[in-house]
């Protein structure tokens, strides 16, 4: 889905294309290689498969526009390629997407709607929730919360669940593991490395040099961070780098304003998690280190488009009238004229456009008996 929407978009403003899945998803890119020239013409839309290597080849082309979905080390590269052509770039990256939960929250609620966005496809999301920021009270109504309701949803044990998710490989698995090193586990923490499974973690006691509080996490494991008001998350979050999502769950319209504020993010989504992902009607992207330019519905389109401003103008004796004003000899008296042309008048209430049509005649007049007199001038010059 990260390939086919910006693709869409991309066909629909008129561009060919070149499509280059992840080799991270080696059959979803299989896939993409074989449906794709099945409906497309492949004269103008080619899928290019491969690892480095061919990414790099790849960059090394003059292309109109680049889309890129990934990590930001990645999208640095793709950055620094397109610019030698002055290529635009929408680079659609991660980061760590933060929660703030306050106490006027129904914290059982809460721990459905921020479980579902962190424990969907394991965690590896872009914009899964990615650590929790809360007063002490909260983070133990919501750790009780996790228990029963992640049993609810993959029973006792959620390996043997068919609704959870695996991690992509191995090198991931390893690294998330590495993130868990010293954690205190409040929830979960056993894992399989023959399996890539890594059971629902919710740790606890997190400072903010953890490593689990200083990567995207990406993964089904989520820190809480104990924080003191709306205020003291404000600034946890705004001396980190900017998120790609910020999820705030308060029923306070005074927090609702403050995050909106003084928080800056690709999105916000306030009181659940992901659901904006799915929204067409409103830009999906990052700010800062999460990445810049948008998509998603027209959105989409107006990214693999360019606005080409177009005036077209008569050769007409009429529109000459008025060019005489703007070419030498420079006088007052033209400079008066220029200026009432283009003076705004107050709109007439239930006469839309008199005020304009008022200007538009006088200018007119002004520039007949302006032309007539220099026609004058110049037939008693030669005289």
């Amino acid at each position: 889905m990260l390939v086919l929407i910006p693709l869409a978009g991309a066909i629909a403003a008129g561009n060919v294309a070149v499509i280059k899945p992840s080799e991270v998803a080696p059959h979803t890119a299989e896939l993409l290689q074989e449906l794709i020239p099945k409906y497309l013409d492949q004269e103008f839309y080619k899928v290019y498969c491969g690892g480095i290597p061919e990414t790099t080849s790849l960059l090394e082309q003059r292309f109109d526009y680049i889309f890129y979905t990934g990590n930001c080390q990645v999208g640095k590269i793709i950055h620094t390629a397109a610019a030698k052509h002055l290529t635009p770039v929408t680079l659609e990256m991660g980061g760590k997407c933060p929660v703030f939960i306050d106490q006027t929250a129904d914290v059982e609620m809460v721990a459905r709607r921020v479980l579902f966005g962190r424990l969907l496809n394991a965690g590896q999301s872009c914009i899964a929730p990615d650590y929790i920021l809360c007063d002490k009270l909260t983070e133990q109504k919501f750790v009780s919360a996790a228990k029963k309701i992640i049993k609810e949803w993959y029973g006792e044990n959620a390996k043997d669940s068919p609704c959870y998710g695996r991690i992509i490989n191995e090198r991931h698995f390893n690294r998330i593991i590495k993130l868990l090193e010293g954690a205190k586990i409040a929830i979960g923490g056993s894992h399989d490395i023959n399996d890539l499974y890594i059971e629902p973690t919710i740790v606890t006691d997190v400072t903010p040099t953890h490593p689990l509080m200083q990567e995207e996490i990406f993964g089904p494991i989520l820190p809480i961070f104990i924080v003191d008001n709306a205020s003291s998350a404000i600034d946890f979050i705004n001396k980190r780098e900017k998120p790609l999502a910020l999820y705030l769950f308060s029923t306070s319209k005074t927090t609702h304003a403050l995050f909106l504020e003084y928080t800056s993010s690709g999105n916000m989504l306030i009181n659940d998690t992901l659901m904006h992902f799915s929204c067409d009607t409103i830009p999906f992207g990052g700010v800062g280190n999460s990445g810049m330019g948008g998509y998603h519905g027209k959105y989409t389109f107006d990214t693999f488009s360019h606005p080409k401003g177009t005036i077209i103008k008569k050769l007409d004796k009429v529109g000459e009238l008025i060019n005489i004003l703007r070419v030498p000899p420079y006088t007052d008296q033209k400079l008066n004229l220029i200026n009432m042309f283009t003076m705004k008048l107050p709109p007439i209430p239930g006469l839309k456009h008199l005020s304009t049509l008022v200007v538009f005649s006088v200018g007119m007049f002004a520039s007949l008996i302006l032309n007539r007199g220099y026609n004058y001038w110049g037939a008693h010059k030669d005289a």
